[in-house]
């Protein structure tokens, strides 16, 4: 069974992702906590029974939601999380970047709950339009909720972890592999049982810069083919985002020069470019490129290149830490940034060893070498740009600049307020590196800041700038014409009077629903990974017989807390179970007959020390040396550190109070100290240019301590949108860098994977319909062979809406007798046992138990018809103890000689050309490729292997009389038995 819905992202305009996979068994697993800039709660699903959670790619719209909901849902942090090493790196910078840009991240109180909690406290009403913030999660809170993800690695199978109120998961296998579209972004493939998932949101083919193609063609067998552990998946789950988009042609190195470019036209007129881009994904790849465009001009430009007279800039209020990670895993991206690093490195080895020698002249000249020389992401003309004032301070200031800034949305960032500063300017320009939807989707979700300059790229009502290129190519730029641009700005204000009432009784009442909920409190919150609950790791039974509803309603509290509200009673003895023991006083007795699972025993929950056949499992964090170990403004965040400092008899430092802020930050001592050290990483971090100067429009911050850090409002606080209108004369032009697939790699590729179901998701209604009819006739011939079979094959869900996309194979479960499994004789076929079997099929008579246990479900509901009704007194009758279950015996002595002639051999195994024509070509035969799929063996002989994997050996038998030059061997017979070699012939019978 496998039941798909998608939450977020379905034909919609929305980049959010969000989808819930329901496996046989009860087995539910999350694939993306993401978020759009609008940052709604009500978008966010009430979740339920998660058994696992797998995050895709570090983005707002694949993890934007992850710390809202580690935050505000409580056991969410007990959910087993996996992802790679760079989704939880990066992802950490981006969600701290995030949270400290804009105060909409904090998430807006519903008027809903804002009206409960009145109701249940006697007080008057809540004016409905205000919005009172949440308590946004700290940057201790942040890392901490990350140090929890289980880091994987690509194709490598992995047996995840059920949660504590998670059914077993019964053998679920995941494992992951490179998407390309961001670095460690994944390609999710599960296995459980007979269905084989893969999960493909957001991919792109494409090499580039940075990123290598997704993992989807196998190198060794020349590209052509799809790998085996992603080829004919039952459900193949995709985005339909591209299906529209024409490949650019000349490929990324036309899509870079189309950038430098465009660059050029506006900074030789002394303009400005602001680039809007995320801050932990593509930002790799274009800082990469445009550091490198600065080097290479730098170096081998002409003396009037305009790159040479232009700063460039990447403002985000966490760069630092993004690139920090990125230097580290340079080995999760393509290799030639890898290879440029070794260069560096033995150049900078080779400096080292003649400053051992007396040869002067040599020695300096590889110095100079040595001081040219930089890693992939060792900027020498890129400029990180962490606090406001020094974004002011260079807006404000004259000459030509290119300024990457967060966020591509322009809802949140740095990039609203460069935009504010250079939109009135005609000789700026704004590039957008990513598509926002047709005018038809903005117009009716509502527009962006980003998106409202995308719809005036499209409609081009004032007219286009036509600058000469370097190719000699016109490049497109659209004027705005004096068009109004109203930008929202949002702020935090500090609650007074009635609204700081309202924000307290609210806050009273999920402290008082928390204090009643029946599995655990915060105190008590445990990882997954050491604290897995009993009844999912003894049997099977004791997880069907506990309450997974009531347990997976703690997940989302938004129902109980108005229903606690208006009864103005807490949680009744039902709900709470056993647990009233422990919840309300005055209780010391809880009848448990007739209960089951855990309503049997009084309330306890044992830790149990993990140990597998090696001997106890370890915490990894626990052993890292101290360079390795995640830091946050100078902390260690290993277990928790953040929770250790100010504990109750915990002792502390001499002067130091103790004393923390109203979200958890330190006094003004340690916050001190920390100005200094973000003051002295900011004189490592680039304030002295490649140049040798430093930059005049940043000399004046570098000496002030109180501009290092900006304001932040602690404490309760609401939101206040003020609209600031600008008159727009700036130029917009656009240059993707998506890095998303396009219609040809879907349509190339789709077919080469050969899904069984096919659903799409993650792409507004009009490419996902056009994708969908154009799959729909090329999947056509498959094994049904129907075009009703295909188009039910196709499956286009919106949100919210249930698709079942179980595998459609007849499976049953036969037991095998004893007599027939002494007689096997089992053969070792590329580390699999591989056995063939002929038997006799017949009837067996077993106990319900015993059949309901080695049945699947879909059996038990075909035999429901043939189980008797009850009789006429209401009583069961005897035949429902007993079922009958197929049996596969030894073939009796009369059917054995008859069906001796039938059994063939089987030949098991892949064949490939690539291998044969090694094979071949050692033993002095000639074999070449000639169009796809075909190999030419001594210019007589053709093997062909077909998409259903077939091999076709065509050709003539000649021998040594009609072809002197060959063996006295035929051609044909030697490349026959050459393919027999490389399979395996498994005897039949």
């Amino acid at each position: 069974m496998f039941n798909f819905t998608p939450l977020l992202g379905a034909q919609s305009s929305s980049p959010a992702s969000q989808s819930l996979l329901e496996l046989d068994g009860g087995v539910k697993v999350l694939v993306d906590v993401g978020w759009d800039e609008h940052f709604s709660v009500s978008k966010l699903k009430a979740l339920e029974s998660l058994s696992i959670i797998l995050l895709t790619h570090a983005t707002p719209s694949h993890l934007g939601a992850f710390a809202h909901c580690c935050k505000n849902f409580p056991l969410f942090t007990q959910i087993p999380i996996y992802a790679t090493t760079p989704v939880i790196s990066l992802g950490r910078t981006l969600l701290q970047d995030i949270y400290s840009s804009t105060p909409l991240a904090s998430s807006v109180i519903s008027a809903d709950s804002l009206a409960d909690s009145s109701y249940a406290s006697g007080s008057d009403p809540i004016d409905p339009t205000l919005q009172l913030l949440l308590t946004p999660p700290t940057t201790e809170e942040i890392a901490s909720y990350f140090s929890l993800i289980h880091p994987l690695k690509y194709s490598q199978p992995h047996e995840p972890l059920p949660s504590p109120f998670s059914p077993p998961l019964n053998g679920l296998k995941i494992t992951a592999y490179n998407a390309g579209h961001t670095l460690g972004g994944t390609i999710w493939h599960l296995q459980h049982g007979m269905e084989s998932i893969v999960y493909a949101v957001d991919w792109n083919q494409v090499r580039e810069n940075v990123l290598s193609g997704a993992a989807w063609l196998d190198a060794s067998g020349g590209g052509a083919e799809v790998i085996e552990q992603l080829r004919k998946p039952t459900a193949l789950i995709c985005s339909s985002r591209g299906a529209a988009k024409d490949s650019l042609t000349g490929g990324r190195r036309r899509r870079d020069d189309l950038l430098l470019d465009t660059i050029r036209s506006t900074i030789a007129k002394g303009g400005t470019v602001l680039i809007p881009t995320d801050t932990s994904a593509r930002v790799l790849e274009l800082a990469y490129l445009l550091e490198h465009a600065w080097r290479k001009e730098h170096t081998h430009g002409s003396g009037e290149s305009p790159f040479k007279n232009a700063r460039l800039y990447l403002a985000s209020k966490n760069v630092g830490a993004t690139m920090r990670y990125a230097r580290s895993m340079l080995e999760w991206m393509d290799e030639n940034v890898v290879k440029e690093l070794e260069a560096v490195e033995a150049a900078t080895a080779s400096t080292k060893q003649h400053k051992r020698t007396d040869s002067r002249q040599i020695g300096n000249r590889d110095n100079k070498l040595a001081q040219n020389a930089a890693g992939p992401f060792d900027f020498k003309y890129l400029r990180l740009l962490e606090r406001k004032k020094q974004v002011d301070r260079i807006v404000a200031a004259k000459g030509a600049r290119v300024i990457l800034a967060s966020d591509s949305s322009l809802e949140w960032g740095f990039s609203k307020e460069i935009l504010q500063h250079i939109a009135n300017d005609t000789s700026n320009l704004i590039i957008l590196t990513e598509s926002h939807g047709n005018l038809d989707d903005i117009n009716k979700n509502g527009k962006s800041l980003g998106a409202l300059l995308w719809s005036w790229y499209q409609e081009r009502r004032d007219g286009v700038a036509l600058e000469p290129g370097a190719d000699g190519q016109n490049l497109e730029q659209v004027h705005t014409g004096g068009r109004e641009l109203r930008i929202h700005m949002a702020e935090r204000v500090a609650l007074q009077g009635k609204e700081l009432l309202a924000y307290q009784q609210y806050l009273a009442t999920q402290r008082r629903l928390q204090n009643q909920m029946p599995l655990g409190n915060s105190s008590s919150l445990e990882t997954s990974a050491d604290a897995v609950d009993e009844t999912s790791s003894t049997s099977s039974s004791s997880s069907e017989e506990s309450n997974p509803e009531r347990q997976g309603k703690a997940l989302n509290t938004s129902a109980a807390v108005a229903n606690l509200n208006r009864n103005k009673a807490g949680l009744t003895k039902e709900t709470l179970g056993v647990n009233v023991l422990l919840r309300q006083p005055g209780v010391y007795d809880y009848d448990v007959r007739g209960k089951k699972g855990r309503e049997q025993m009084f309330p306890f929950v044992s830790k149990r020390r993990r140990a597998d056949d090696f001997g106890d499992l370890i915490r990894p964090d626990e052993y890292l040396r101290a360079e390795e170990r995640d830091e946050v403004d100078g902390q260690d965040m290993r277990d928790d550190g953040s929770n250790k400092k100010g504990k109750f008899g915990q002792k502390r430092k001499w002067g130091d109070t103790g004393l923390q802020g109203a979200n958890g930050s330190d006094g003004p001592g340690l916050v001190n100290k920390r100005r200094q050290q973000m003051s002295n990483a900011a004189v490592t971090n680039g304030d002295v240019l490649a140049d040798g100067f430093h930059d005049p429009d940043l000399d004046d911050l570098s000496d002030d301590p109180e501009s290092d850090l900006d304001e932040v409002l602690n404490g309760p606080a609401k939101v206040v949108t003020r609209i600031q209108s600008v008159e727009a004369h700036l130029k917009i032009a656009y240059v993707d860098f998506a890095g998303l697939h396009d219609q040809r790699s879907l349509s190339m590729l789709i077919p080469l994977i050969q899904p069984r179901k096919l659903i799409f998701i993650s792409g507004n209604v009009s490419e996902t319909a056009v994708l969908a009819h154009e799959c729909r006739q090329k999947l056509v011939p498959t094994s049904s062979g129907s075009a009703e079979k295909s188009q039910n094959g196709v499956f286009t869900p919106l949100n919210g809406q249930m698709v079942d996309a179980s595998v459609d194979t007849n499976a049953w479960t036969v037991k095998l007798s004893n007599a027939l499994v002494k007689r096997l004789r089992w053969q070792n076929v590329g580390g699999l046992g591989i056995v063939t079997l002929m038997g006799h099929l017949g009837a067996m008579v077993v106990d319900d138990q015993e059949f309901a246990d080695s049945t699947s479900k879909k059996r038990q509901k075909l035999l429901k018809e043939e189980i008797p009704e009850p009789n006429a007194q209401g009583a069961p009758s005897e035949t429902k103890k007993q079922q009958t279950a197929p049996i596969l015996d030894v073939l009796p002595t009369s059917m054995a000689a008859a069906t001796r002639s039938v059994a063939q051999p089987l030949h098991v195994g892949d064949l490939r050309l690539a291998d044969l024509r090694k094979i071949l070509q050692s033993t002095g035969h000639t074999a070449d490729f000639r169009g796809e799929g075909t190999l030419l063996i001594d210019g007589l002989v053709a093997v062909r292997k077909t998409a259903t994997g077939r091999i076709e050996v065509e050709g003539g038998a000649l021998g040594l009389h009609d072809y002197p030059v060959r063996t006295p061997e035929t051609s044909f017979f030697v490349v026959k038995r050459r393919i027999y070699d490389g399979l395996a012939v498994i005897a039949g019978g």
